[in-house]
């Protein structure tokens, strides 16, 4: 059975200043995902689910999958704040959405093969699918998860701070501990993150982080569906803006001995669209690897 390739499309893109998942930077108009599902489809992944807001639903038909009929079988799904557990209600108040993980939970029932998840903003390069659906097309038994990794130092923005699951990586090549750190920029020639008590710590940059490029077996909805309910929620009700990140999810199950993840280097430099400064150096990007023969002018 073929992977399935998740993209996480929900955000609003508050920081870049509009639905940039359907920003058009490639010389055709492509969008990063667009990128992203000609190297899911040439990597071997069978279907590509999107999840999304039902507020840009329409748009989203019209000027992403109507790319791919004949190309590959496409799905959405929805995630909304009031997804949540019967009987929890929406705390008052609340308007940011509930994180990466509850994007995940949205298609349970969706998706009943090993997945693949990303980004949708976030340019991971075709290693990263090849490598992934290798992993994924395995004799998984479930709970057997995988990551891929990216040196810290290629994942920055130029034009201001970003978030990472920085890893603890064992020596057997397996993930031991994510950790998510907010506010990490580069200062001079060094990387800086934001401690809790304020206060700027440096950080190496060949450090193994997360891009939310996870590969999971169909348990994991479950996994998460439980904890969400009966840990994130109990304790986060009153914090509107709390999140369920993926990285706080795996780091729970790696810490129980529930789940093993094994980490996958690769050394390409990822690149997005963090802010609205970074779109003129991505289309610049893309342009390089359509001169390199890296990708045709035209994806689809």
């Amino acid at each position: 059975m073929k992977p399935t390739l998740y993209i996480l499309a929900a955000g609003m893109g508050s920081r870049y200043g509009g639905l940039k998942q359907l920003d058009g930077l490639g010389p055709s108009g492509e969008t990063i995902m667009d990128y992203s599902v000609y190297d899911a489809i040439k990597a071997g992944f069978g279907r590509v689910v999107f999840v999304i807001g039902k507020h840009f639903e329409d748009d989203f038909r019209r000027k992403v999958l109507s790319k791919y009929q004949g190309k590959i079988q496409t799905d959405i799904v929805f995630q909304s704040l009031d997804a949540l557990p019967i009987g929890v209600s929406v705390p008052a108040g609340r308007e940011k959405p509930w994180g990466t993980n509850h994007a995940v939970l949205m298609a349970k029932g969706v998706i009943k093969e090993p997945f693949l998840v990303i980004n949708a903003d976030d340019f991971y390069g075709y290693d990263t699918f090849r490598a992934a659906a290798e992993f994924l097309s395995g004799n998984l038994k479930g709970n057997e998860y995988c990551m891929v990794g990216f040196a810290l130092k290629n994942t920055l923005s130029e034009t201001g701070s970003v978030s990472r699951g920085v890893c603890e990586v064992g020596a057997d090549g397996y993930l031991k501990k994510v950790t998510e750190i907010k506010e990490i920029v580069k200062a001079g020639d060094e990387i800086k993150f934001k401690c809790e008590d304020g206060t700027m710590r440096p950080i190496s940059s060949e450090t193994a982080v997360s891009m939310n490029a996870w590969g999971f077996t169909p348990d994991y909805f479950e996994h998460s569906e439980n904890y969400f309910r009966d840990i994130f929620l109990p304790a986060n009700m009153g914090d509107l803006r709390s999140e369920f990140f993926i990285p706080l999810m795996v780091d729970y199950l790696i810490g129980q001995g529930v789940a093993s993840v094994k980490c996958i280097d690769t050394n390409a430099e990822w690149f997005g669209v963090t802010y609205a400064e970074d779109r003129p150096g991505v289309v610049q990007k893309i342009k390089d690897l359509i001169a390199a023969g890296v990708y045709p002018e035209r994806l689809f």
